[in-house]
């Protein structure tokens, strides 16, 4: 036997343990840093200096925002659909997973990316819910289908842990009933 873990072996009662919200803000944080820092700002801003075009709006919008704007969202889409993760991701080991355990698709890290992104980027209130949902989904995860996990750290699965909580609940139940029942007819004797 050479040692690895064949798929008959692999046990399924754990699953990767999804990455709460202050480590999903902080590889955020370093998401749009670096695109503000190195893309945005090394790149987009030097092709706008040297092109002389910096201050050509549309409708009270500088140029400059708009392909800032289309920067952030592209660089969300296709690190997320080609790694599954952004470089913020990769620093604190978190990757994007599908709810159903299959492969992004293109749609999927679409909505999540774009549509999903957006609605939470403009009500920004909506990821504190990230705390409180099981997984700790965000908006666009939700929207998705999608959630946020630890690449290495794992946890057992809450299918098991409500399994085993309700089996002893039952079982606590069961008992608590069976010394009702004795409690009774040890009363019942003595009223004899």
């Amino acid at each position: 036997m050479t040692g690895l873990a064949t798929e008959a072996s692999v046990d399924r009662t754990f699953e990767h343990k999804p990455a709460g919200f202050w480590v999903r803000f902080f590889a955020y944080l370093i998401d749009v840093l670096l695109i503000n820092v190195v893309l945005v700002g090394l790149f987009v801003r030097n092709i706008f200096v040297y092109s002389n075009i910096e201050s050509f709006t549309i409708a009270y919008i500088s140029l400059y925002s708009i392909v800032a704007g289309i920067v952030f969202y592209i660089y969300f889409i296709l690190m997320t659909k080609f790694f599954g993760q952004t470089l913020g991701k990769m620093i604190f080991g978190l990757k994007v997973v599908s709810d159903s355990g299959k492969e992004l698709t293109w749609s999927t890290v679409l909505f999540r990316e774009a549509v999903g992104r957006f609605i939470s980027v403009v009500v920004k209130v909506l990821y504190l819910i990230v705390p409180f949902t099981q997984k700790h989904k965000a908006v666009h995860d939700f929207i998705a289908d999608t959630h946020v996990v630890h690449e290495k750290t794992y946890s057992k699965k809450v299918e098991e842990l409500s399994k085993t909580t309700s089996t002893s609940l039952k079982e606590r139940y069961n008992e608590d009933e069976l010394n009702k029942s004795e409690s009774k007819q040890l009363q019942d004797k003595e009223e004899l």
